[in-house]
């Protein structure tokens, strides 16, 4: 990607903003940090790894001990586009043609060498400072994203799909843990509710921005501890919220259930369910996903989706799809006109519904099975991003809850740019 190359695809695309085009092509190339950026991080908010590692590179061959030393998000803002504030989900890539540097006092971003605006970091929230009895850190057992507005809960580092090889094959959830746990990060595979509560209380009562909290882990095909999946998160939930009861929005990335579990888990205190389908259509779904595809299954998958909307009412079910994952090198499609038309066909099987699918970026992690990749073409995303709006629109859905406010400016959604091509609420809205 040149600057140029950019301004085109700004232009060519101007159904959206361009800090959507912009957030998507730094996602897609990751970034790199010049040392006086990094010098300067180190008095913010880190990256966390709260589950992968959304990096292109992988820790043993970071040259500047990078994962220690970067932001978990950068906000731009100005520059030759006007942007307004931007958050953006950091990933590590020393080959990207973004970098973050100071420039006459100022952090800045640039591409290919041109300026593209001004850089914010996240200030270390005042409870990452607050000491937990297990002697953990707080970023470790409760860290935040979406600049403090999420609680993001890994109560499973693990993923037993993983076992069999059957794991997601965009995913390397557990490589990443081994990783992390040989660079000497405190990882934690199996985090217990008591310290979840203790953590949870801090930020209880020393903070008010997040405004959400999700709990997830990898997927358990036969039990954990001596308990099935649903029972092993309905404990946290359960306990999260008898000690703060409806504190903060509660949501669950899990798998999909039968309405009977979504049920308990609704029981349990829980408002918003996440059973990620991934990547759409059968043929690509078991190819791409092994475990779930043998264990559930692909119409299955969907039609508990479907289903759970009888649970928690259609606008609280919100599965994810990873974008861009269908152009993979392996078994995806070739041409981009074709896999966002395919991916638009489950676009309207959900949004139909009223269930209204979001989608995190997908990053060729070097961990996972598929790779060391060319990330798909930024045109997929911008042609995604207008697929995905459009059928919104058509089909009259609301904001999803728990994501923040939508709109240019407002979005604190870091993984994709699909919040920020909402239309803003208006005061009576809000």
């Amino acid at each position: 990607m040149t600057f140029a190359s950019l301004q085109h695809h700004v232009e060519d695309f101007m159904q959206i903003p361009p800090e959507a085009v912009i957030k998507q092509d730094i996602l897609r190339c990751g970034l790199r940090f010049s040392e006086a950026a990094m010098t300067i991080a180190a008095g913010y908010k880190p990256k966390d790894y709260f589950i992968f590692s959304f990096d292109l590179i992988e820790i043993k061959d970071m040259q500047q001990r990078e994962h220690l030393r970067v932001p978990e998000e950068i906000c731009i803002s100005d520059g030759p586009f006007e942007l307004a504030n931007t958050i953006i989900s950091v990933r590590i890539n020393p080959d990207s043609p973004y970098v973050v540097d100071v420039i006459e006092g100022r952090i800045t971003l640039h591409c290919d060498g041109n300026w593209v605006g001004d850089v914010t970091y996240h200030p270390i929230p005042s409870f990452y400072h607050e000491p937990l009895s297990s002697g953990k850190a707080m970023g470790e057992v409760a860290p935040v994203l979406e600049w403090g507005y999420l609680i993001y809960l890994t109560v499973y580092r693990m993923c037993q799909y993983f076992n069999k090889e059957e794991q997601c094959q965009f995913c390397d959830i557990n490589r990443n843990f081994i990783q992390q746990r040989k660079a000497g990060k405190p990882y934690t595979g199996i985090k217990t509710v008591p310290e979840i509560i203790e953590a949870l209380a801090h930020i209880d009562r020393m903070d008010q921005r997040a405004q959400a909290y999700t709990l997830t882990g990898g997927s358990i095909i036969t039990d954990l501890q001596g308990v099935d999946e649903v029972d092993f998160y309905v404990q946290f939930i359960e306990a999260i919220e008898e000690r703060f009861p409806r504190r903060w929005i509660s949501k669950a990335v899990v798998q999909a259930f039968e309405p009977k579990d979504c049920q308990r888990l609704k029981d349990a205190g829980l408002q918003i369910y996440h059973p990620n389908y991934e990547v759409w259509g059968e043929k690509l779904f078991n190819a791409i996903c092994p475990g779930k595809a043998r264990v559930i299954g692909f119409e299955t998958w969907i039609n508990r989706v479907a289903e759970s909307a009888s649970v928690f009412g259609a606008s609280h079910v919100i599965p994810n799809f990873v974008g861009g994952v269908e152009l993979n090198s392996v078994c995806g499609y070739k041409d981009v006109d074709q896999a966002v038309a395919h991916t638009t066909e489950g676009l309207d099987w959900f949004m139909s519904k009223g269930i209204m699918p979001r989608f995190t970026t997908w990053c060729p992690e070097p961990l996972a099975a598929l790779g060391h990749q060319a990330a798909p073409p930024l045109a997929y995303f911008c042609k995604l991003l207008i697929a995905w709006r459009e059928r919104f629109l058509h089909y009259g859905l609301k904001t999803p809850p728990g994501y923040g406010a939508p709109g240019v400016g407002n979005a604190v959604f870091s993984v994709s740019a699909f919040m920020d091509v909402l239309p803003a609420l208006s005061m009576t809205e809000s």
